[in-house]
């Protein structure tokens, strides 16, 4: 479910028409509903109200810092995966016992920042890792929570590029090797170890996977228990996928995803956190754009829109669908035309969806690209020397811009020609 549904007509973010923000902030531009956000991360809440839980939203699905603010003030957690992620978690005004750091490749100097900031727990990716880790937290007489993430080698049945759980992933700790890391972490300066840490992909819409996944955490757990190990919090991941075509089947539910948790681990007396992103924001935004020109080719027409790879980077990159709405409703009835929505950059690549079924439409007109929330504006590039995408965030019949578009001299502003040029 989302809040962008047509009145009188024409497309609404909530209260607001998109006509409205396309002629006050321009084309092409991001839209979210917060009254979505709020709904979404409700939902996971609820789904784990029968235990002791945290809901760290995933920061790389959506990095804004009113989207992350407005999280906060629900009570979410943050998950992050860098230091400029860390920063941006603070900023919004989550406290560093709320943020929990993931990723495979933290610096010293991010590790640094976070014990000095707060930390909630650090999720170990490597043995390599937890040695550096070690050697901070000791220099700076501190002693930090830490979790280890596992690879359950667990098919998520996802796109590849997004599978995170398979052996031959770059993720996590064979879950073969736990007992031995996990010795090795209780003997190590600096660390105190707190849990079990497993993430399998994103845009599951399955939840055997999950079944699969967890089951082996809590056949793990019960193991590092037997061992001395106290292990008192499971970090499950998140990667629940959402609708991002209108007439497919829906995905699981949260409710679902949330009983699934409470049949695998449910029995262990651990606190729960789990770090959805995708399934929160994905359907809470939209990418409005306003068509440039239509294009009759030889043997197809393009719809040439203003909107491109480097404000939408899925289509590209992953082969990803995301449905595109005219932003003025079509009359019942009106006649289809079959045309491949295209954007304005100097690559075949810069194409959104190929054979989409659209009414007639001409310069001028706008369209929407849907469940545009996440992954949109954080993979986002100036390309083509093309301005980032500006983006506004709705509530109700207001809106405002949480990210203003840059102007063409700030853009040249960052560069410098050096003197002996």
């Amino acid at each position: 479910m989302d809040h962008f549904t047509y009145r009188d007509g024409t497309l609404c973010a909530e209260d607001v028409p998109l006509t409205q923000i396309a002629a006050e902030v321009g084309t092409p531009v991001y839209v979210y509903s917060a009254a979505t956000l709020t709904r979404h991360f409700n939902l996971f809440r609820q789904a784990l109200d029968w235990t002791d839980h945290l809901v760290c939203f995933a920061v790389k699905a959506n990095s804004n810092l009113a989207v992350l603010k407005l999280m906060a003030d629900l009570g979410a957690g943050m998950d992050v995966v860098s230091g400029g992620e860390y920063l941006r978690a603070k900023a919004a005004g989550v406290p560093g016992n709320r943020i929990v750091f993931s990723g495979v490749g933290k610096t010293a100097q991010e590790m640094r920042q976070a014990i000095e900031g707060g930390i909630r727990q650090f999720n170990i990716e490597s043995e390599p890792e937890m040695l550096v880790l070690s050697s901070v937290a000791a220099s700076m007489g501190a002693e930090v929570p830490i979790a280890i993430r596992v690879n359950p080698d667990v098919d998520a049945k996802t796109h590849e590029k997004i599978a995170t759980g398979k052996s031959d992933n770059k993720f996590g700790i064979p879950i073969s090797k736990a007992r031995q890391v996990y010795a090795e972490a209780a003997a190590l300066p600096g660390l105190k170890v707190v849990g079990i840490d497993v993430h399998i992909g994103s845009q599951l819409t399955d939840l055997e996977p999950f079944r699969l996944a967890y089951t082996k955490v809590a056949e793990l757990t019960r193991a590092l228990r037997a061992g001395g190990h106290e292990i008192s919090r499971l970090d499950l991941g998140g990667g629940l996928g959402i609708p991002y075509r209108r007439d497919n089947t829906a995905p699981p539910l949260p409710i679902e995803y949330g009983q699934v948790i409470r049949e695998t681990v449910g029995d262990l007396g651990c606190e729960i956190e789990i770090e959805p992103g995708r399934n929160i924001v994905g359907n809470a935004g939209i990418l409005l754009a306003q068509v440039i020109y239509l294009k009759e080719g030889e043997g197809r027409d393009f719809l040439i829109v203003d909107a491109a790879m480097n404000d939408l980077l899925r289509p590209a990159m992953y082969n990803a669908h995301h449905d595109i709405v005219p932003v003025a409703q079509a009359e019942l009835g009106a006649s289809l035309r079959e045309m491949d929505v295209v954007g304005p950059i100097c690559e075949s690549g810069d194409t959104f969806e190929k054979g989409a079924q659209l009414p007639q439409l001409q310069s001028g007109d706008l369209v929407a690209f849907r469940s545009a929330g996440a992954y949109g504006a954080v993979m986002a590039s100036e390309y083509n020397s093309r301005p980032l995408v500006p983006e506004v965030l709705v509530s109700g019949d207001h809106f405002a811009v949480i990210r203003a578009r840059p102007s063409f001299e700030e853009m040249l502003a960052r560069d410098t020609i050096p003197e002996w040029l």
